[in-house]
């Protein structure tokens, strides 16, 4: 054995057994998080506005700061991307992470030599805590792929300013650095077609042990390099290839394709990983929760879905939560993020350890008759389907049909790319409908009703969603297609893509 595998088994041990302890105290953290948060920023411009100074407890918390999305809080982080100091936290951010609103445009979410660790460190234990669990500590061996944005920063107020996945390029640690694929320049280029080029390029005939992306773009990679090779798998290309790290979508409505180009199953670890921050990792590969990153620097809160709309909802502390229920996820984070709605909803499937689910976008839903859907049971609705029928397929999309055309009752309409299509349509569409109304009620009412009539599924021609994904300039990176949208803007620019 190597010195440096002994020093990752090492290394390794020491990280699970702290995860071990810090999953039995998480309540506890999370307060002495807040009190910590709070005496940081109680000398900022946004502590000083809100009255840190006073606060003593969660309640007094609440009562002073209320919840805010990018939107209500962009006064403060117009000035920080001025320059100006202890606006949000103590001094300037060290980056700024710019990601794409649907509502605000162009956002900069500050990132400071203290959040950064939650960022770089969470990576690095959920990927040990693995090689502790599965003792296949030869994955560091090989090279390793991360599919990420360009690593080329502009300034913004005098502060670096890239992509996530670009900034976290500048800080991988010297142990994973080495053994990094693709090289800088590869990195760099912006035209994702060619980058993809590139990368295959780069990548063929190496070691290949880790590959990390989100699915959608890893499988146009996988599909790429069989083509250049033409070979039949991926495990063919690089027969060291053992582990598969994701995150940013859901995994099973993509399982049986990338299964199928990578030859056969391998283990994977799910992230949730956010330019807010790294919320939640797969601690144990088989269970599919999300441990909570509850020791991190990050702040959590609660609010019951079904009330997020409300002027005053509820906001729950970590130990006020329930199982198997919807929550929009709120932090505050030592970045700066004050009671910050990111925008995505979980649901907790353990609470001994706090483990998650991310159940969809909150603004990404269908409610035009009330029945409030969500992604995760569409993508439930679609993974029982295609198992029943033998379908594949490579990417959906949902939105509401208010007005059909024939003038009779309302419907959803799915937009489907099929790799493989159903043998029977008829059946594929019933099953859709049956599971949905078995996953909500209120749709399962409307349907009883008939208030809504059957879903329709519209097939769409190969490659729809990546030539749609290219026409709004959001082709590769971290990019994803909404699984639902609650008008027809998506869905009308789809229809050049209909499978006639």
């Amino acid at each position: 054995m190597s010195l440096r595998t002994q020093i990752i088994k090492l290394a390794a041990a020491y990280i699970s057994r702290d995860i071990a302890r810090w999953k039995k105290t998480a309540v506890a953290d999370q307060q002495k998080i807040l009190n910590y948060l709070v005496n940081k920023g109680k000398n900022t411009d946004f502590g000083g506005d809100h009255d840190f100074k006073s606060i003593h407890s969660y309640d007094d918390y609440k009562e002073r700061v209320p919840v805010r999305d990018y939107e209500e809080l962009r006064n403060y982080i117009d000035l920080v991307t001025r320059g100006t100091k202890d606006v949000l936290w103590p001094g300037l951010p060290r980056y700024f992470a710019k990601t794409s609103g649907t509502t605000s445009g162009v956002k900069y979410i500050p990132i400071t030599d203290e959040s950064m660790p939650n960022h770089i460190n969470t990576a690095r234990n959920a990927m040990f805590n693995y090689f502790r669990q599965s003792g296949n500590y030869s994955v560091l061996n090989g090279k390793l792929i991360f599919l990420s944005g360009s690593p080329e920063l502009e300034q913004k107020g005098g502060i670096p300013t890239g992509r996530l996945s670009g900034i976290v390029n500048h800080e991988i640690p010297p142990w994973a650095k080495k053994n990094q694929l693709p090289g800088y320049d590869t990195n760099c280029i912006e035209d994702w077609e060619e980058k993809l080029d590139r990368i295959v390029d780069e990548t063929l005939g190496q070691p290949m042990s880790l590959i990390s992306g989100i699915p959608p773009w890893v499988q146009m990679y996988y599909e790429r390099l069989l083509e250049k090779t033409g070979k039949q798998t991926v495990l063919e290309v690089f027969p060291q290839y053992s582990l598969f790290m994701y995150g940013g979508v859901n995994f099973e409505p993509y399982r049986s394709k990338l299964e199928e180009l990578t030859g056969g199953r391998i283990d994977s670890i799910e992230t949730y990983p956010a330019s807010e921050g790294f919320i939640a990792f797969q601690d144990d590969k088989n269970d599919p929760g999300l441990l909570l990153n509850t020791r991190s620097g990050i702040f959590f809160e609660f609010i019951p879905a079904d009330k997020v709309l409300e002027k005053n909802p509820p906001r729950l502390m970590l130990g006020q939560v329930e199982k198997d229920r919807d929550y929009a996820l709120i932090i505050s984070n030592n970045a700066g993020l004050w009671c910050y709605n990111i925008g995505d909803c979980v649901r907790f499937t353990s609470l001994d350890p706090y483990k998650i689910l991310v159940t969809g976008r909150i603004k990404h839903f269908i409610s035009a008759f009330g029945e409030h859907v969500i992604g995760k049971e569409v993508e439930e609705a679609m993974q029982y389907a295609t198992k029943k029928t033998g379908a594949a397929i490579v990417e959906f999309t949902v939105a509401p049909q208010v007005t059909p055309p024939d003038g009779l009752s309302p419907y959803h309409e799915w937009f489907v790319e099929f790799d493989h299509p159903p043998g029977d349509m008829n059946l594929f569409v019933s099953s859709l409908d049956q599971k949905l109304r078995e996953e909500n009620i209120y749709y399962e009412d409307l349907r009883k009703g008939n208030i809504l009539q059957m879903l329709k599924v519209t097939s769409l021609t190969r490659d729809a969603f990546r030539n749609y994904m290219k026409t709004q300039g959001k082709l590769g990176g971290q990019n994803k297609v909404p699984r639902l949208s609650n008008d027809r803007k998506i869905a009308d620019q789809l229809q050049t893509f209909i499978n006639h």
